[in-house]
């Protein structure tokens, strides 16, 4: 592990109900990023300075602490308006790094796909571009000049590195869009499969992962591997897709998505919309909520809200409360509609998961019972490799099946229905 850098965390509580929490949500995110947090220091006012995100004296106070406990960078709980970050740096001569630009760091550091690698890199030129200036650039002219007002002379080089990032961000949309081509079909392989499909979604460090582990090892002898999972933020950020064969149900995939949080920067939302697009093409959500977090009220809107930006907040979802076993007096596995209180990691949890998962993915399926021919070769392939088949037995005028198939599937099969449910 990496020696931890000390840092000072602050914030403007411009009359936020959640600002507590926003702010302890700030530690655990410096945390993420290897930073240890020394010293925090908060103000109260209507409304934040627009020079300096905090008032005078709290900027001098600043300047103290970070002297007094040999600070060299301060974490803001906003993001910062170039000028803000410029003014703050150059009357403390620290570095400050604000929310956003902290989220960017720990998305670079666990982005392992190309995919997640190109979004982040392209999300942390966006927040880049307006934040350049100057004094970044002890030379300020290309050619010729005297200095930033004498802009006749030659491009000035604040305006030469702007157009250098433009043309690296155009690069890397180019690279991501030839990414996106293959994800897109592998996307539409899977869907002319015609398996239905369910995602985890939800807060980060909510028990996604565990839950998406939990649920493999209830496939039998399944051999695939599990995701990583770890007690910290955003240990996710690639989308793994599984298929799920379990005796007493259907076949469908499985992904697990990227954690949300408030304040999710809203360029990191707009870049990872390609890797949600298995959020965004499922048939059923499955919200992963913190049962013990005093704030997981705010953690749903927050998630609700992100659904909504992505634009399938109207899916049908399933809220799975996790770690509902360390609540008091609370019996779990326990189902009310579409909501569980359960524990990823116990058995019975995952079961009563799994079978609210199938009332509510195959609510709309219809159970069959078929008399098939033995001639038609093609039907009994058909439901041998596409169709959830519940039972079968041979006969002298062909092979009887139950069967649970999806309304799509009645005109091909009506011929053969001998009784339906």
């Amino acid at each position: 592990m990496t020696d931890q850098i000390p840092v000072l965390i602050g914030g403007v509580d411009h009359l936020q109900t959640d600002f507590n929490y926003s702010m302890a949500e700030l530690r655990s995110l410096a945390q993420a990023a290897d930073f240890k947090v020394i010293q925090q220091v908060h103000q109260r006012l209507p409304q934040v300075n627009n020079k300096t995100y905090f008032g005078p004296g709290k900027v001098q106070q600043i300047q103290h602490l970070a002297a007094t406990h040999a600070i060299q960078t301060v974490i803001v709980n906003d993001e910062l308006t170039p000028a803000q970050l410029r003014n703050l740096e150059r009357s403390t001569q620290l570095y400050f790094l604000d929310r956003t630009e902290l989220i960017l760091q720990i998305f670079q550091k666990r982005a392992h796909s190309q995919q997640a690698q190109l979004q982040v890199a392209i999300a942390q030129l966006q927040y880049q571009l307006p934040r350049i200036h100057p004094s970044q650039n002890p030379l300020d002219q290309q050619r010729g000049g005297q200095g930033i007002n004498n802009r006749g002379a030659g491009e000035s080089q604040l305006e030469l590195k702007q157009r250098q990032l433009r043309q690296r961000i155009t690069q890397l949309q180019n690279k991501l869009q030839h990414t996106k081509q293959a994800l897109t079909t592998q996307s539409e392989r899977r869907q002319q499969q015609h398996l239905p499909q369910v995602a985890l979604v939800g807060y980060t460090n909510a028990g996604k992962s565990t839950t998406f582990n939990q649920i493999l090892a209830a496939v039998p002898h399944s051999k695939v591997s599990p995701v990583l999972v770890q007690d910290q933020l955003f240990a996710t950020l690639d989308t793994t897709i599984r298929r799920i064969d379990v005796p007493q149900l259907p076949t469908f995939l499985l992904s697990d998505t990227i954690g949300f949080i408030s304040q999710l920067p809203t360029t990191l939302i707009a870049a990872f919309r390609s890797t949600l697009q298995e959020a965004q093409t499922a048939d059923l959500l499955i919200q992963v909520i913190d049962a013990t977090h005093p704030q997981k009220e705010t953690m749903i809107a927050t998630t609700q809200q992100i659904l909504t930006e992505l634009g399938i907040a109207q899916k049908p979802m399933i809220y799975a409360y996790n770690k509902a076993d360390q609540l008091p007096a609370t019996a779990i596995p326990q189902i009310s509609g579409p909501t569980i209180y359960y524990s990823a990691y116990q058995k019975k949890s995952i079961q009563a998961l799994l079978h609210l998962i199938g009332q509510q993915l195959f609510r709309n399926y219809r159970s069959l019972k078929l008399l098939i021919p033995f001639n038609e070769y093609q039907i009994i392939s058909y439901l041998e490799h596409q169709v959830f088949i519940q039972n079968r037995s041979y006969h002298a005028t062909g092979i009887l099946y139950q069967v649970l198939v999806q309304p799509a599937d009645l005109p091909r099969l009506r011929p053969f229905i001998i009784e339906k449910t």
